[in-house]
């Protein structure tokens, strides 16, 4: 054996007793020598090799998407927060609706009145969105209270709308008469 093995053997080294283990470079294991074997080759022309290449490049893409949006993200808080004035309905972060009434700039705060005479104060960037008025209804249509629009115009069937309710019965017994 060479010396190089799992189990410690003492070396004296400038007179004073040294673990073997720890003494060499590479512990040399039975079982992995041959991943330490294949992990201390060099390529020819450099040594890098395109895995090492892709990670970095994907490392970069992961940074730059990642400050592109957190930069996007502030871009549309800052047209939000230029929107705010007293009057606008908005909504905070923690889900309270409330209609602005003064904007303190020096120290980043909002008074927001929730309901007639109830007023909170939150920090500017507690509110999140601003709430826009419900559209208004289209015109509605009128809807009829009977299947009347369902029957075509011209069907003739203007004799079913005078039908009494006891003619409708006979009628109705009539048809399943004439099923059996």
């Amino acid at each position: 054996m060479d010396g190089r093995h799992f189990f410690a053997r003492p070396l004296v080294q400038s007179g004073r007793a040294v673990n073997r283990l720890y003494a060499s470079t590479e512990w040399n294991f039975p079982v992995f020598g041959h991943i330490t074997a294949q992990t201390t080759t060099t390529q020819p022309g450099g040594g890098i090799d395109i895995m090492s290449i892709l990670l970095f490049v994907m490392l970069g893409i992961f940074i730059f998407m990642m400050f592109r949006r957190n930069k996007k993200t502030q871009q549309q808080q800052a047209a939000l927060q230029s929107q705010f004035e007293p009057g606008v309905d908005v909504m905070t972060s923690f889900g309270l609706f409330g209609r602005i009434v003064a904007i303190d700039d020096e120290e980043n705060k909002v008074t927001l009145e929730l309901s007639p005479g109830n007023l909170a104060t939150v920090h500017r960037q507690a509110v999140t969105k601003i709430v826009e008025p419900a559209a208004e209804p289209a015109a509605a249509t009128d809807v009829p209270d009977d299947a009347s629009s369902l029957t075509g115009a011209g069907s003739g069937s203007t004799a079913a709308a005078t039908e009494t309710p006891d003619e409708t019965l006979k009628r109705l017994n009539d048809e399943g008469k004439k099923d059996s």
